[in-house]
């Protein structure tokens, strides 16, 4: 089915003078936020105008820096009348600002952007930054607004199968573009060792000790559960100089005390450590002996697993999802050209046995498989490439033989 997926070719058709306003619900930390900054910068650098409608968040000020242009606005609310009347906002700013396009990040955002942009002419596009769960007819109904755009943006294949399975209607709209990533920012080259150290130093890491890194919100699906008892099998079998980081905001207190529990019941504390967001993430990968991102499910990308390649920090991930096409890793590629490690989901010795031998690893084999994994982020995973394509896709929307689609 994938070979029906628009290709969207190179035009020559211009952006500058054009208004684009992309609609995220804060601009805290994330996928879906890093990338909302990286388009805004690419718009503002190709003429256009770029407004961001969110909540704000600590990414306001590098947003502005970049060129964008911060609209305050209630985007985060789930409730169907804040909805209702967030469209007609919404639709008043499109017309006063003469928005051409409309591009959404999430679903309640979506709705809200969705009518907003009937309602002003604008064309309406959406980016699957998540695989949405839910299997009602509800949940379902709600989940639909995001193949519902003029443009449906995918960031990986897999997301795209995904959705093209649920929504067949969606099928001729959807464009593969995968996440991008800064490699000027993301290079082992780029960072100076007192960075490092300064994280070492926050997460309360010893000089001599390995570090194994879990960089993400604390989340049941992110398998932060599942490290924990991979741990708790490592430190069984003597590695006693290794700490695990679990590296992210805690949107859920509930969890984090359940975390906390976990780690204690496991006779892990001091050795596993919740140490809260990292605002340096190129800075900790290279702190890191080992990066892991053992998901209990399916990812629609997988941003670590790219930054961690091009940082070259080992990586394990779970093997489900779009890690097939992030981590090259048996039986896909012949194990002398992997660039990291795959295990099952929720299994904590498959998970322990990876870390392992990423831990293990003789310098020469390190070497090989930090080229190998640096190479593979550079060729696929661009920002340069993420804008390119999106600013493309844009430019297809609306030229003049689109207009009417």
């Amino acid at each position: 089915m994938l070979e029906n997926f628009h290709a969207f070719p190179s035009t020559s058709r211009p952006l500058a003078g054009r208004a684009v306003l992309q609609i995220v619900p804060a601009l805290q930390s994330g996928g879906a936020e890093r990338t909302t900054i990286d388009i805004a910068e690419a718009l503002h650098m190709a003429g256009a105008r770029s407004l961001v409608a969110s909540e704000g968040g600590r990414m306001v000020s590098e947003l502005q820096a970049k060129g964008g242009v911060w609209l305050p606005f209630p985007a985060a609310t789930k409730n169907p009348l804040a909805m209702a009347l967030n469209a007609y906002r919404l639709a008043r700013i499109l017309r006063e600002e003469n928005v051409d396009i409309v591009h959404a990040r999430s679903r309640a955002c979506a709705w809200v952007a969705h009518h907003a942009a009937r309602r002003a002419g604008a064309r309406f596009v959406t980016t699957y930054h998540s695989i949405y769960g839910g299997a009602s007819a509800i949940k379902q109904r709600y989940n639909s607004i995001m193949a519902a755009g003029d443009l449906v943006i995918a960031n990986s294949r897999f997301t795209a199968c995904h959705i093209a399975e649920l929504y067949p209607q969606a099928t001729q709209r959807i464009v593969v573009i995968a996440r991008g990533l800064d490699l000027r920012a993301f290079s082992p080259f780029a960072v100076e060792p007192a960075r490092v150290e300064r994280v070492r130093s926050s997460w309360g890491v010893a000089r001599h000790e390995r570090v194994v890194l879990l960089p993400a919100r604390l989340s049941a699906r992110k398998g932060h559960g599942t490290l924990i008892e991979a741990a708790k099998l490592l430190v069984a079998e003597g590695f006693a100089d290794v700490r695990f980081i679990l590296a992210g905001d805690a949107p859920n207190a509930g969890f984090r005390a359940e975390l906390e529990a976990h780690i204690a019941r496991a006779g892990l504390v001091g050795i596993v450590r919740a140490t809260g967001h990292c605002a340096d993430m190129p800075a900790a990968y290279l702190a890191a002996a080992v990066a892991v991102a053992p998901s209990t499910t399916p990812e629609a990308f997988g941003r670590v697993a790219i930054e961690a390649q091009a940082m070259g920090a080992p990586i394990v991930v779970s093997d489900i999802g779009a890690a097939v096409e992030t981590v090259l890793a048996p039986p896909q590629v012949d194990a002398a050209d992997c660039t990291g490690w795959r295990a099952p989901p929720g299994d904590s010795a498959a998970l322990a046995r990876a870390i392992r031998e990423a831990l293990e690893l003789r310098p020469s084999a390190r070497e090989g498989l930090t080229a190998r994994a640096r190479l593979h982020a550079q060729t696929h995973f661009s920002v340069e490439r993420m804008c390119a394509a999106t600013l493309d896709a844009y430019e297809r929307l609306l030229a003049p033989q689109s207009a009417g689609a």
